[in-house]
């Protein structure tokens, strides 16, 4: 089992920051691959970026140059600094972690998420 707590969200103007953070607890292989969702009410959960305990990352077009997400292993906590954000970043983030990346959707473990608010 995996206990996943989100937090940093907030509200920011366009142009701001924020860095969220996502503190693991429980069984480390689980938690190899680790990743940021977003959500928008009535919209369907879109992957953001996700990390592996190699270093490979990968993004979405959007946030490609704005967004970087790493992870501490000694503290087991991944994090995603989000820069030049906009107000399309506004959503719901959720952080999740597998064993493998492409099992972070349908057999991941996930956190309660943190609200982003980016306004014009």
């Amino acid at each position: 089992q995996v206990h996943l707590v989100e937090s940093g969200g907030g509200s920011v103007q366009a142009g701001g920051s924020l860095r969220l953070s996502c503190a693991a607890s429980g069984n480390a292989y689980s938690t190899y691959c680790m990743g940021w969702f977003r959500q928008i009410p009535g919209k369907e959960r879109e992957g953001v970026a996700n990390i592996n305990d190699d270093g490979d990352t990968t993004y979405i077009n959007s946030v490609k140059g704005r967004f970087t997400i790493s992870k501490d292993k000694a503290k087991n906590t991944l994090y995603l600094q989000m820069n030049s954000l906009k107000p399309a970043d506004s959503a719901m983030y959720f952080c999740a972690a597998a064993i493998r990346c492409d099992w972070l959707v349908d057999h991941g473990y996930w956190g309660q998420g943190t609200q982003v608010t980016v306004s014009s």
